[in-house]
């Protein structure tokens, strides 16, 4: 005579992988969603800080000197791009994708490269408080492409284009 408590656990067989494959795709999905997201918030935050230190750099630089200026800016987009002060055609970007044509450059002795801007936005510029004026320096990323691993379940296109990321600071000299 067979036990009736043997009865329930036959029907429970495999319970447990119908309930695992129904987790696994949701599971997936989150897990690849934070991968890919975390690489595109990786990568703003990198092209970000590379901007600030290329503003940083360029703000300190005379456009009067026009020796040393050239340098500087050239020193300026290879810090962008590549986290270093000399570019060389081996190196690689801080991200994929960078490129030194995506680094755009103003201040009082150009407005050139970046559009929407004149020269009375970056050259002596009224602070407002009735203490003089200031100069402004404006380094911009445009046109980046952030490209996808192409994960599945993620719903992410292949690439995504960032907006302009710009830094704005006071030239000092």
């Amino acid at each position: 005579m067979r036990h009736s408590s043997s009865i329930p656990y036959r029907r429970q067989r495999g319970v447990a992988s119908v309930e695992f494959a129904l987790l696994l795709v949701p599971l997936l999905i989150i897990g690849f969603g934070v991968i890919e997201y975390g690489r595109l918030l990786y990568h703003y935050d990198t092209v970000v800080k590379s901007v600030r230190s290329a503003a940083r750099l360029i703000a300190q630089a005379n456009p009067d000197d026009l020796y040393r200026y050239p340098i500087a800016l050239s020193e300026a987009r290879c810090l962008a791009v590549y986290g270093v002060l000399q570019c060389n055609q081996n190196q690689d970007p801080l991200v994929p994708g960078l490129k030194l044509s995506h680094i755009k450059i103003c201040d009082r002795s150009s407005v050139a490269e970046c559009d929407g801007w004149t020269l009375r936005d970056v050259k002596n510029v009224v602070t407002g408080n009735d203490t003089g004026t200031l100069n402004l320096v404006v380094v911009r990323i445009t046109g980046y492409e952030f490209s996808f691993l192409g994960l599945p379940f993620t719903g992410a296109d292949s690439s995504l284009v960032f907006q302009p990321i710009q830094s704005v600071m006071r030239q000092g000299l």
